[in-house]
């Protein structure tokens, strides 16, 4: 597999923040986000190729029964599918991080479907040789129903401010069947001071639909630091 890296920190974002778990980040993504919080996966991907057996024994070496699958695009791997059930049949909980525009048959506990708003076009960089094939791939509203479908789910939607909340709330309707508590709006920004400014809009949008307000545990933690 194209891997970035294999970390064992706490959950930061999402139903789970808060526990303690093992990452496993790969390399490679279909799109372009503007804000994208990894570039070394996506805009300039570091890769070190290793199998899905050596994965397994090194997430075997951490103490926690949770595993997480990220990106990057996790879905772009072949071979995340036989990860992922080498991790189910380790008995681990499996979380995967996906912009849901790309499906395999993976086995997941936990979908953490992140579709991207208008907000991550990358209209301004790199001359934009990027934002139209970003555009045209960031939303597949069929991949994210069978994710949505496959079991439990959360819906995590990265908000600048209330600007966004028309896009999110008519993306929804698209989607349709869902529960507003697996709704999550979080602030988009890789800085303590950043988040903190934009949390009480974004939470104020959370009150008025009965939606999830997701922190980004990490960063208050940690900052904006690979491997935490």
């Amino acid at each position: 597999m194209r891997i970035s890296e294999v970390f064992f920190s706490i959950q930061g974002e999402g139903k789970l923040a808060g526990i303690p778990s093992a990452f496993i980040r790969t390399s490679g993504c279909n799109l372009r986000c503007a804000w994208c919080d990894s570039p070394y996966t996506s805009w300039e991907p570091e890769v070190e190729e290793q199998s899905v057996d050596d994965l397994l024994t090194q997430i075997a070496a951490y103490p926690t029964s949770h595993v997480v699958v990220t990106g990057g695009e996790p879905m772009i791997d072949p071979d995340v599918t036989e990860l992922t059930h080498g991790l189910h049949n380790g008995g681990y909980h499996i979380t995967i991080e996906t912009a849901a525009t790309v499906w395999r048959d993976v086995v997941c506990d936990l979908a953490s479907i992140s579709p991207k708003l208008a907000n991550s076009t990358p209209w301004m960089i790199d001359e934009g040789r990027h934002a139209d094939a970003h555009e045209r791939a960031r939303i597949d509203l069929a991949t994210i129903r069978r994710f949505r479908d496959a079991g439990d789910y959360q819906l995590k939607f990265v908000v600048e401010g209330e600007e966004d909340l028309a896009e999110i709330d008519t993306l929804l309707t698209r989607i349709g069947r869902y529960e507003s508590a697996n709704v999550m709006l979080m602030p988009q920004g890789t800085d303590p001071t950043e988040l903190a400014e934009k949390g009480p809009a974004i939470a104020a949008l959370c009150k008025e639909r009965g939606f999830r307000f997701c922190p980004r545990l990490h960063i208050n933690l940690y900052g904006h630091v690979r491997g935490t």
